[in-house]
C-alpha cells in the first residue's frame, strides 16, 4: 500500500500545475465566413433595390438552405424596423416603407454567424474539485438582417462583435459540495 502512495503523490504534484488537462471547447454557428471582417464585407455587397434575393446565396447568405437563419414574419418586421408609431412614415428608410406597403409579401431573414473558443485556465486541482474555474473566451459573432419582397432586397443591416475577449470566473468556496449547498438552500426557502 505504501508503494502506491509513493507513486500517487508525485503524480498528484505533477498534475497540480498541468493546465493542459483542463477542459477546452468551442462554439460555432457554421458559416461560409472565417472572420467578422469577411462576413461584414459580404453583407456590404448586399445593396437595397439592386441585389436580388436570388443572389443572396452567392454572397454567403442562403435564406433557404443556410444554417442559423431566422425567418421573421411581416408583423415582427414592422415591430423591429418601425417600432415607434410616432415616427412619420416618410421618415422611415425607403426599403422599410416599401416593406410596410408590401405587407405579407415582405419577409426578413436574420443570419447569425459565430465562432468562440473557450479555454479553462488556472490550477488543475482547483478546477477539478470545482473550487475555482477561470475560462477565457475568445472569438467573434455577426448578425445580418436582410428584408426582401418578391425577388428584391429592400433593406439590409448588420451588427456584431469583431473581437470577443472575456474572462469568466466562478468561485465555489464549498468546492464539490457547492451544488448540494445550493440545492439545500432552495429546499429550505420553499
Amino acid at each position: 500500500m505504501r508503494v502506491e502512495l509513493r507513486l500517487l503523490l508525485p503524480l498528484c504534484l505533477a498534475l497540480s500545475g498541468c493546465t493542459s488537462l483542463l477542459p477546452r471547447g468551442s462554439s460555432e454557428a457554421p458559416s461560409t465566413f472565417e472572420s467578422f471582417a469577411q462576413a461584414q464585407a459580404a453583407a456590404e455587397r448586399i445593396v437595397p433595390f439592386q441585389t436580388r434575393s436570388s443572389q443572396l446565396k452567392e454572397l454567403g447568405f442562403d435564406p433557404q438552405e443556410g444554417r442559423n437563419v431566422t425567418l421573421i414574419p411581416y408583423p415582427d418586421i414592422v415591430g423591429r424596423l418601425a417600432p415607434h408609431p410616432g415616427v412619420p412614415f416618410d421618415s422611415l428608410d425607403p426599403g422599410i416603407r416599401k416593406c410596410i406597403v408590401a405587407q405579407s409579401e415582405c419577409r426578413a431573414f436574420l443570419f447569425h454567424f459565430e465562432r468562440q473558443d473557450r479555454r479553462r485556465e488556472d490550477g488543475f486541482w482547483l478546477d477539478f474539485f470545482n473550487i475555482r474555474r477561470i475560462t477565457n473566451v475568445q472569438g467573434w459573432w455577426f448578425e445580418a438582417l436582410v428584408v426582401v419582397s418578391k425577388d428584391e432586397v429592400l433593406f439590409r443591416n448588420f451588427a456584431g462583435q469583431a473581437h470577443t475577449d472575456r474572462v469568466e470566473r466562478q468561485l465555489n468556496p464549498l468546492g464539490p459540495l457547492q451544488p448540494a449547498g445550493e440545492s439545500a438552500g432552495t429546499l429550505l426557502l420553499r
